[in-house]
């Protein structure tokens, strides 16, 4: 595992080759959206938390767990222009079999669009959407060792055009216990058009991550470090507009190869933290930093928060409602809003 570990880092360090920006080649790229707002506070994406939130069984099925028992989920996020999306959730752990399970629906909306011809004649509306249904299981495989997949079957259309398609995430984790140490493997949208739009198949957008969680002794405070795109050894972009600096010879100045390779390293990761007040965890204050959005979106001559994630949320009675934002340019943060309660609670099932 150290050994693994240790060649996966040093590959990450010292490759030096750039390549265009990660986004725009695949089919379904929604997939990759946080399920909730805690997820969206937390970077984006979090595999290695198993507590009661069926959330996260999106971002990592194998942190499906009998906690999540009877948990039903709404999330929905307002992007911008008026784009919007969501996530819908149930989780059951069945106690015959030892297997945890939940059912979900993940959507996403691009809004009303203006059709025109060739000639900008316009023709009337069109709207764009997709949606995924997802099912997922996740079993203990030894006493510290849970393993979990998930199943997507996708369906897109935009505008005359539609696909459909097929998705599956696989995920193991090992964890101390579930709330103190975790730590995550998760191959994300393994997966391919079955239909395509115009001929043309493209893959979905695949993710390989690893992640640790870890709840502080002496303070309530658990950090999570989140490695993603971890089969793109290097993701860093090759900016064509970027301003050059020259010497006073009117060489160009080339970027330190080391300070390259720093930048590669920490654009694989997403920082975040969660403060957990309360006896119960009533109180939940979270913060993150995922420093590849920061780069691709942030402006050289504006300062903005891209990159960083804020939240909070509250237990109230039977149900939990939390709140994220998070900030991707100087047009402003995507606002996400999540409920969750215990159905046992009110309907016997």
């Amino acid at each position: 595992m150290k050994t693994a570990t240790t060649i996966m880092v040093l590959g990450l360090l010292f490759c030096s080759h750039v390549y265009g920006q990660i986004g725009g080649k695949h089919a379904y790229e929604f997939l990759g959206l946080p399920a909730s707002s805690r997820i969206t506070a937390l970077g984006g994406t979090l595999p290695a938390v198993m507590d009661d939130d069926v959330n996260l069984a999106l971002s990592n099925p194998a942190s499906l767990n009998e906690k999540m028992h009877n948990r039903l989920t709404f999330s929905h996020n307002f992007h911008f222009a008026d784009i919007q999306n969501g996530y819908v959730a149930f989780g059951r752990s069945l106690k015959g079999p030892a297997i945890n399970i939940h059912a979900g629906v993940q959507y996403i909306s691009y809004g009303d669009f203006i059709l025109a011809d060739q000639l900008g004649t316009q023709t009337g509306n069109f709207s764009a959407k997709e949606t995924a249904f997802v099912l997922g299981a996740s079993k203990k495989v030894a006493d510290r060792i849970s393993a979990g997949i998930n199943v997507k079957g996708v369906f897109s259309s935009l505008e005359s055009y539609s696909s459909a398609g097929i998705a599956a995430d696989a995920g193991i984790n090992y964890f101390k216990d579930s709330s103190s140490l975790v730590v995550s493997f998760t191959l994300k949208n393994m997966g391919a058009e079955l239909k395509t739009y115009n001929g043309t198949r493209f893959g979905a957008p695949f993710d390989v991550q690893i992640g640790v969680s870890k709840r502080l002794r002496h303070l309530p405070l658990r950090i999570s470090v989140t490695g993603h795109q971890l089969h793109r050894l290097n993701v860093r972009y090759d900016d064509p507009d970027a301003r050059l600096e020259t010497d006073i010879l009117g060489e160009v100045i080339k970027e330190n190869k080391f300070s390259q390779a720093i930048d590669n390293v920490f654009r694989h990761l997403i920082f975040g933290g969660e403060l957990l007040l309360g006896k119960n965890e009533n109180l939940r204050l979270r913060a993150s930093y995922n420093h590849l959005r920061r780069k691709e979106l942030s402006l050289s001559t504006f300062r903005s928060l891209a990159g960083f994630g804020l939240g909070f949320g509250v237990k109230i009675n039977a149900f939990r409602l939390d709140y994220g934002l998070g900030y991707h340019h100087t047009a402003g943060a995507t606002n996400h809003i999540s409920i969750s309660t215990d159905l046992g609670r009110f309907v016997k099932i």
